[in-house]
């Protein structure tokens, strides 16, 4: 399997390392830096001590070849792919994810209960994230071609007819508002990251302001989105669309924080953090699970396994949590698992 992660690592990343030239900016507006080993991460455990009591559940096999966000790591911190790689319909009976094979990225759906054989979605090269819309009846995604990203729409329940929504730019991270009217997305220009969003309609573009992975906020007209602070570090923002009033809401020193993700009962986001496993012999910078109120207050961590945990998102009513993760196999190959949780 890693030799599907380490092809879909260089699908991606090769071609925004052409677009972005010698800064070699990865999507999330992080700078790359040479990796630290993992070989000292023992993959083959399922869960440490500190995640006591999520209850771990594995949904997908080894022969699903799900897609690894790609990861670089170094002494002094982390950097990810933040995209979102899963999602679940809103009845939550299934979950798309990216699946790489005869080195393609396209998007399957796994049955959550069953748990049976994956039915493919689409036919194309190079897809790097996908989402539903919120009446299920649609998948959004986008697919890296050349020198730009461009995003598609198609049925979520036939597929492979995509129509496509914008063209020429680096677009990613697609998300539909409530109300289906819009998609919010991120567009990267002369490697800088903004928010914008498409008009199903009119086909309408509109710009809103700088930062990454948008998700719209319940019952107001506002999104939750993350920025690259003054030191680097991933922070966690609401912009109200209305007004154009911008407030963090979560920013550390120490640790970065992407992909925001509101829960169904609208009070809770779901993060993907780094996190710092250190010893007298080194440190480990590490990516885990992340939840906090949606004023940034009451943050906690939710694994702390040596493995990536990365893209996760929420079950459709809030129970559980689907994350992707090395953990559980000896080979360190991804995986989608479902964990409990609890208030």
């Amino acid at each position: 399997m890693k030799i599907f992660q380490k092809h879909f690592y260089s699908s991606i990343h090769n071609r925004i390392h052409k677009h972005s030239g010698s800064r070699k900016i990865i999507l999330i507006s992080l700078l790359i830096a040479p990796s630290v080993s993992s070989q000292n991460v023992d993959f083959s455990v399922v869960s440490v001590p500190e995640e006591s009591g999520i209850e771990l559940v594995k949904v997908t096999k080894e022969s699903d070849y799900v897609c690894l966000p790609p990861v670089k790591r170094n002494s002094k911190g982390i950097s990810w792919l933040t995209n979102r790689i899963i999602a679940v319909s809103p009845d939550g009976k299934d979950i798309a994810y990216i699946s790489l094979r005869e080195n393609l990225t396209n998007i399957f759906i796994k049955d959550t209960e069953k748990q049976g054989p994956s039915r493919q979605r689409t036919n194309r090269t190079s897809i790097v994230d996908v989402t539903y819309s919120p009446d299920g009846t649609q998948i959004c995604f986008t697919e890296a071609n050349n020198h730009s990203n461009q995003m598609f729409i198609t049925d979520s329940h036939k597929g492979y007819v995509c129509r496509q929504i914008t063209t020429e730019y680096q677009d990613y991270s697609p998300i539909y508002s409530p109300d289906m009217k819009n998609i919010f997305f991120t567009r990267l220009e002369n490697n800088n990251a903004s928010i914008w969003s498409f008009n199903i309609e009119d086909k309408f573009l509109q710009s809103y302001t700088v930062g990454m992975n948008p998700y719209p906020a319940k019952n107001e007209n506002a999104i939750y989105i993350a920025r690259t602070g003054a030191n680097g570090k991933g922070e966690i923002w609401k912009v109200d669309l209305e007004l154009g009033e911008e407030e963090c809401i979560l920013s550390d020193p120490d640790r970065s924080f992407y992909s925001p993700m509101l829960s169904p009962t609208g009070d809770v986001l779901l993060l993907v953090g780094s996190s710092r496993i250190s010893n007298d012999k080194f440190t480990y910078w590490n990516t885990d699970i992340y939840t906090c109120s949606i004023d940034g207050t009451n943050l906690s961590q939710l694994t702390s396994h040596a493995a990536d945990d990365l893209s996760p998102i929420w079950s459709a009513d809030g129970n559980y949590i689907y994350f992707i993760s090395q953990r559980g196999n000896p080979q360190g190959t991804a995986n989608i698992w479902r964990m409990k949780y609890s208030r």
